[in-house]
């Protein structure tokens, strides 16, 4: 790898806290955290500005002030004339992508399955256990140098045998979330946990950028959480700097946003263009936008209520209009639009369920890929034909459909928060919502991030719904279908059941997910994401 000549100086120190275990030092080298350093030392200060950013923006939200397309950048808007950087190397043809955890085991899988793409995911579908978050990256760096093998506690060899393996993009933490295991200390001799955002993508772009460059791909990566065009500019900064400091091309780095918070929808266009020499594309991503639509409007009124979450689909009013509004702006800038994951997955022990799965998949791809999305994502590796099959009916032998510009799209401001669905609040949503979470947390604890519930997976973003919902019903004093009120007494009812219900083990974290339930679902506090409070207490290696 080459740095540049002179490093620039940094007054910021690093303090790794957490336990080096084997191969710990193959990632934490002091090279690679002297860059993530640099990373805090340049970015740090403005991260928590942009934090600052989202809570006043939420409160003008909560009180009255509805999103809207901004004013001061509509010259970005206007202008016909820019276009993103769009695909990289490896990124032409994206139809079928698969989202996973970075363990071994789930990393050789999506290797081999098939996919164009492979989501390498150290965010929500990561428990970021010390173990997790660098173990995660030993596993990128075996697997992108083709040095990746594994064997089961039950004696079975799990190695990469695909001819042509996935593009890997790798998703690094929000910017919200920190890493306790690693200090960062300023210039002022303050010391704070260091950003996971900053850790995940810089101990990644560091080691593996130049294989991956050489091997005629690049250092990719899904930005998640983004709420405005100003966070984007901070991971646009990062990526230029990062670029000079490894001494590769600008514009090497692609990246594809999530468009998962609400705010973020109102500023699509400015996104693409604060990342232009950067871009690839953005991703509809569904769940955490109905998570943000719930968060921001948790306090407006009855019209922002949704009902059970299993019936806040696609087709929705407001799900409808974003993801109409992504497609037509990605295409008019040259960027790709994905589509998101269906949450459905087969039970390879139980026939009906697979084809109901399949069926569920196959009708949400057909609807993804004719309204002009260029590829979608799937949580398993038997969905893939399902998804491609749909896929290929409407591209053919062409890789993507960007030149489907969606002009007859109109989208306003009122479309894109309109809640009206007109469906009740049953009581099996209610409890479905206390099971789904309870049951997700207490897995989460044990360091699993992406977790099979009910023929459903489930990550964090779909844990944050079913809480979220569970805390605006009662806030909003509402009752179920059958005339139930929903009330925190009901809600510990149910809490009470499922504890009951649970399959109870050595180790088992079901009491602690229990008290985290608690505190992000019945408490009068509406915590921003159930996953920092967690992390902080609860979280232990």
């Amino acid at each position: 790898m080459t740095l540049i000549d002179t490093p620039p100086p940094t007054t910021t120190a690093l303090t790794v806290r957490g336990p080096l275990r084997e191969r710990y030092e193959e990632i934490l080298t002091p090279g690679a955290l002297d860059f993530v350093a640099q990373l805090h030392e340049r970015f740090g200060g403005r991260r928590h500005d942009r934090l600052a950013d989202r809570m006043r923006r939420r409160f003008e939200i909560g009180n009255g002030q509805d999103p809207t397309f901004r004013s001061d950048t509509a010259h970005i808007r206007d202008d016909p004339d820019w276009q993103v950087a769009g695909a990289g190397p490896g990124l032409e043809d994206r139809r079928v992508e698969i989202t996973g955890p970075t363990d071994p085991k789930m990393t050789i899988n999506a290797l081999n399955s098939g996919a164009r793409v492979w989501l390498a995911d150290q965010e929500d579908a990561t428990s970021p256990t010390w173990k997790n978050v660098i173990e995660g990256q030993l596993t990128l760096r075996d697997a992108i140098r083709g040095e990746l093998s594994f064997t089961s506690p039950e004696g079975k060899i799990y190695e990469v045998t695909a001819e042509r393996t996935p593009t890997i993009v790798m998703r690094p933490r929000g910017w919200h979330l920190p890493e306790k295991h690693i200090d960062v200390t300023d210039r002022s001799g303050r010391t704070l946990a260091a950003s996971g955002s900053l850790v995940d993508f810089g101990l990644y772009v560091f080691h593996n950028a130049e294989r991956l460059i050489a091997d005629g791909r690049g250092p990719y990566f899904y930005l998640p959480k983004i709420e405005s065009a100003e966070e984007a500019k901070l991971w646009d900064d990062v990526f230029t700097f990062s670029e000079r400091f490894l001494g590769i091309a600008h514009g090497t780095i692609r990246a594809t946003v999530l468009i998962e918070t609400l705010p973020a929808a109102f500023e699509m266009e400015e996104i693409l263009f604060e990342l232009r020499d950067h871009a690839a594309g953005l991703n509809a991503g569904r769940w955490d936008y109905i998570f943000s639509m719930i968060k921001n409007y948790r306090g407006r009124g009855a019209r922002f209520v949704l009902p059970d979450r299993s019936q806040v689909t696609m087709t929705v009013p407001f799900m409808r209009a974003y993801t109409e509004l992504l497609v037509q702006t990605c295409h008019k800038r040259g960027a790709f639009a994905i589509g998101g994951m269906s949450a459905f997955i087969p039970n390879r022990r139980d026939p009906e369920a697979t084809r109901t799965a399949f069926e569920k998949v196959a009708a949400d791809k057909k609807r993804e890929a004719g309204d002009g999305f260029d590829g979608t994502w799937v949580a398993h590796p038997d969905l893939i034909p399902v998804a491609q099959t749909e896929f290929d009916a409407v591209l053919g032998d062409r890789p993507n459909q960007v030149d489907r510009r969606r002009d007859e799209v109109h989208v306003s401001p009122a479309q894109l928060i309109d809640c009206h669905i007109g469906l009740p609040i049953t009581a099996a949503g209610v409890h479905g919502n206390v099971s789904v979470a309870i049951r997700y947390i207490e897995a989460w604890l044990r360091g699993l991030g992406a977790v099979a519930i009910d023929g459903l997976m489930e990550d964090a973003a779909t844990a944050e719904i079913s809480r979220s919902q569970i805390w605006h019903w009662i806030h909003q004093d509402l009752s179920t279908e059958d005339g139930t009120r929903i009330t925190r007494d009901y809600v510990e009812g149910l809490v009470a059941q499922v504890l009951d219900e649970a399959i109870r083990h050595d180790g088992d974290r079901f009491d602690d997910a229990a008290q985290v339930f608690r505190e992000v679902a019945l408490d009068e506090d509406f915590p921003a994401f159930l996953t920092l409070g967690a992390y902080a207490r609860f979280l232990v290696e």
